[in-house]
Parts: structure tokens; sequence; C-alpha cells
């Protein structure tokens, strides 16, 4: 098994066990892109096909950072980003209307394109800074649907703790766009659609149901339901209810575990960038609100070293090589694939078992499997 470290800041020149020497981070404000991908590429690829290679490190700074809300006017330019809801109980606009999305190019740090099935996330921990003071309260715990009702719907419930807390999920899209295709400055959403309307955003907060399905979430109160979050977000330090100062920084360590979540994010890093939207139901009224504020890569304050913008701390380890259909790589394939294809059985996106990579695994995997069976 190969370990592989990164670690950044801008007084440190990694030291790993290649046979060259890597070019330090020109600055605190840019993502490294240098690793042993980058420069020893058909080395690292030959020992990941027979082995586990692991990579650990730390992104400073996001390759986007957007403001998802229909009147921002100066998409992937803002210099704080802010999270919130709707009027509870409103029909306009999505529920989670101020989204913020993040995206960190992985591909020059971990190799990718060798398939979401070599790929297993062990650790990943996103970090973003509060760019306003005592505003918002601290609520580390998911609050139920039911309360981001109107008071007079007879569904509602009153939110059990102060505050609302601050989320995380994957990213979908829509209207033709894409990981690869959405950038900074793209379009909220696409004509005819109003931007008044819920549901028409090019890039959502991203979940996934019961059946393993991914699905919108930013409208999880009007739909009637409680989604599966990425994490939600945390502070050392602080209590629940606490106002939370500027320059706190909250982190979010993903359930790596979940096989859905999992899926996305094996995905992602096979295609080389991962993205998140980081949301809340904060209660506000028109044009008003108390809600959490976030410094992006654009502000002063970041530029000159004050403040840091969204981060990334990764642990990847990309499995070896094996057969097809040889799910737990021991070099047959037989009753513990069997019972791990069927165990995953369903939709499930980016599973090893789903072999003809169609997204489910179902009766065409299990005709693959029993056609490579070795007993």
């Amino acid at each position: 098994m190969t370990i592989l470290r990164i670690i950044l800041n801008t007084n440190y020149t990694p030291a790993m066990t290649a046979p060259t020497t890597l070019p330090r981070p020109s600055s605190r404000s840019s993502f490294l892109t240098t690793g042993f991908a980058a420069v020893a590429p058909a080395l690292l690829l030959a020992a990941s096909a027979s082995a586990e290679v692991n990579y650990q490190g730390l992104i400073l700074t996001p390759a986007l950072d957007r403001w998802m809300y229909p009147f921002g006017a100066q998409a992937g330019a803002e210099a704080t980003i802010s999270t919130f809801g709707s009027e509870p109980g409103a029909p306009d606009f999505d529920s989670r209307d101020g989204q913020m999305l993040v995206r960190f190019d992985t591909g020059s740090l971990v190799p990718a394109g060798l398939g979401a099935h070599r790929y297993l996330v062990t650790s990943l921990r996103l970090t973003v800074e509060f760019a306003n003071d005592l505003i918002v309260e601290y609520d580390p715990t998911p609050d139920p649907w039911q309360s981001f009702l109107d008071p007079s719907d007879p569904e509602w419930v009153p939110d059990p703790d102060p505050g609302q807390p601050v989320e995380l999920f994957g990213v979908g899209f829509r209207n033709g766009f894409s990981l690869q295709t959405f950038a900074e400055n793209s379009p909220y959403t696409v004509p005819p659609n109003s931007p008044l309307s819920p549901s028409v955003r090019n890039a959502f907060a991203l979940s996934f149901n019961e059946q393993g399905a991914a699905i919108d979430v930013s409208n999880n109160p009007r739909e009637g339901f409680d989604p599966k979050r990425f994490s939600v977000g945390l502070i050392d330090g602080l209590e629940p209810g606490d106002l939370i100062p500027v320059g706190t920084v909250m982190h979010f360590d993903l359930d790596v575990s979940d096989p859905d979540i999992q899926g996305y994010l094996a995905k992602g890093v096979d295609a080389g960038r991962l993205m998140f939207a980081i949301t809340s139901l904060t209660f506000v009224v028109q044009q008003g609100g108390n809600f959490p504020r976030f410094y992006s890569k654009e502000n002063a304050f970041v530029i000159f070293g004050l403040a840091q913008p969204a981060r990334l701390e990764y642990q990847v380890t990309i499995l070896p090589e094996c057969i097809p259909a040889d799910l737990n790589c021991d070099g047959s394939v037989n009753g513990a694939d069997l019972a791990l294809l069927l165990g995953t059985w369903g939709p499930c996106v980016g599973c090893a078992a789903d072999l003809n990579n169609d997204g489910v695994v179902n009766g065409a995997d299990l005709a693959i499997l029993l056609g490579k069976w070795t007993g």
C-alpha cells in the first residue's frame, strides 16, 4: 500500500516519495496544482493497478464559489455568499432560496478517469468562514421540515431549538448543464423559466431518496420530507443557541459511510472535481432576516490573507484493479461477490456492483457476475 500526503500552506514545500522536486504553491489563495499524478502519472497508475494508493491533502480555495440566488447580479464575483430560505409557506422561489455552490478540482491531485468503482473516499471535511458578526444563532442539529411551514398550516410544528442549521448537499444540474459545463457565471435558469419559480435553477442542492435516486432537495419543506444530508455544519467551542462571531470556522464532515454519498463522491473524484451546495432554511422575511454569510475567494480579506474561503480536506484511496465482477478483489468471482452485489441491489450510482455502469444494480449486473464465475 502506498500513502501519498499533501499538506498545504504558503510556507511549506510538499515533500513526497517521488523522484522529483515539486514546486511550492504560488500563494495562499491558490489551490495546489501539483501532485504525484502530475509528475509521474504512468508510474502512479501502474502502482495503483496492483495495490491501494492513498492520497490526503488540503485544497486551500475552491475553483468555483457561487451565490446561487435568483437575484445574484454578480454571479461568481460576490465578496460574501449567504444562505437562507424563502418565507415559510410562500409559493414562490425555492424553499432553500440562497444557496452557496463550491467546487474543488481534484484531477491534478488524485488521478481521475479510472472508473468510479476504483475510488474510496475515506474522509472529507469542508470548511467555511463566517463573514457576519453575532447575527446567526448556532444550531448543530437538523430541524424537521414541518418547522419551516407557515404557522397556519395544520402540519406546522415549532422549531425545537434556537436557530436553523447550515447543511451540505451535493449538486445536481438541469437545462443541459453538467458538472463539466456549469461555471461561476452560468445563468441561474434559462428562458422561458422565471427566476421567481421553484425548481428552475440550473444547479441545485442534490441528495438521494430512499430508493437511492438523485433528487433536488431545494423544496423539501414544500414537498413534505426530510432530506438525506451529506453533513450538518458544526463549530468547535460554541454551544447551541450561541451567536456566531465573525471569523468563526464551520466544518462539514461528510458521511462517507453512506453508500449514496460515497457513490456521489467517487463519481466526482473520477471526473476530477467535487461540487457541493451549502444551504440553510434560515427564516427570512421579504428583503430581511438574520442569515449566515460566508467569505468567498473574491473577498478582499481573503485575497490579503485575513480570512479564508471554502477549503476541502480529503483522504481518498484508489483501489487496485480487479478482474470484472471480483467485487472484493480477492482474485475469484464467487459467493462473496454475489453477496456484495445483492447487498447493493437497486439504484446505486458509482457502486462497484454496477457492472454495466447504468446507475442501478439489477439482473443485468447479476448476469455479468455469473458469467465471470470462477467459484
